[in-house]
């Protein structure tokens, strides 16, 4: 049976909705809490829990006077750094180039259990549904797969999944030109994230994309990067032993 979604819940994922489809804008105001109450038909107090939860998680601004309006998004950065490679290699003064090997939407009946946790998605089921987010062919991830080359070498191979719904244009991008970490920071706000680096044997997809012999050494970074609580992308970012290294300062 489905569940009930509480009606908080509801004015929250609307609000979401219209902050990730480019509606509403970082510093626009947004809907009264009395407009709210009546679009859903529910008590202010209602409405003044789903705002005060989505101030809480920095998706909005509430000023005492002038309404409620989405949050500026400078934590992108402050809160949530995403290296990007391309900027890396670049400023070591190396050529860069992205090749895309994939692209394509997929729908809940392709995803493999470790994305249906990621992203909170229950395995579809054969019970009739003619909502539009529950019906099989309804894309609910996107997938790119990118080999990122320093030099005419392949230094990275990365595997990224997107919430279709949430970067409902991410797939339309032309990540020869446009990086995917930039575009998600530009067009949403990330945040909290966690990570993970791995030395992993490189499978045969991994090793042909980064030109190196099957099951050879790989540091692979697996990362989840956050939106008002939900996992927005997961991606896996492969790079060959002999060739790469993380590196910071304490």
């Amino acid at each position: 049976m489905t569940k009930t979604i509480p009606a908080y819940q509801r004015i929250k994922n609307a609000i979401l909705d219209n902050i990730h489809s480019g509606k509403w804008q970082a510093g626009n105001a947004i809907s009264t809490e009395m407009a709210l109450a009546t679009e859903f038909g529910v008590s202010r107090m209602t409405v003044n829990r789903a705002l005060k939860e989505l101030s809480e998680e920095r998706v909005l601004e509430r000023r005492q006077g002038s309404g409620t309006f989405v949050a500026q998004q400078q934590f992108n950065h402050t809160f949530v750094e995403v290296r990007n490679i391309a900027e890396d290699l670049k400023s070591a003064n190396r050529d860069y180039e992205a090749k895309v090997v994939s692209k394509r939407a997929v729908t809940a009946s392709l995803l493999d259990d470790e994305l249906r946790r990621k992203f909170g998605i229950e395995e579809t089921t054969n019970t009739p549904d003619t909502t539009l987010d529950n019906r099989s062919d309804t894309p609910v991830l996107y997938e790119v797969k990118i080999i990122h080359v320093a030099d005419g070498q392949p230094i990275q191979f990365e595997e990224r999944w997107v919430d279709a719904k949430k970067v409902p244009h991410f797939i339309d991008q032309d990540f020869t030109v446009v990086n995917t970490s930039d575009y998600l920071v530009a067009k949403i706000p990330l945040e909290s994230g966690s990570y993970t680096i791995r030395a992993l044997a490189a499978p045969n997809e991994v090793a042909d994309a980064l030109q190196i012999a099957a099951q050879s050494p790989t540091l692979v970074l697996r990362r989840q990067t956050y939106s008002a609580g939900q996992v927005v992308t997961f991606v896996k970012m492969w790079h060959a032993g002999d060739r790469y290294q993380f590196s910071g300062e304490l």
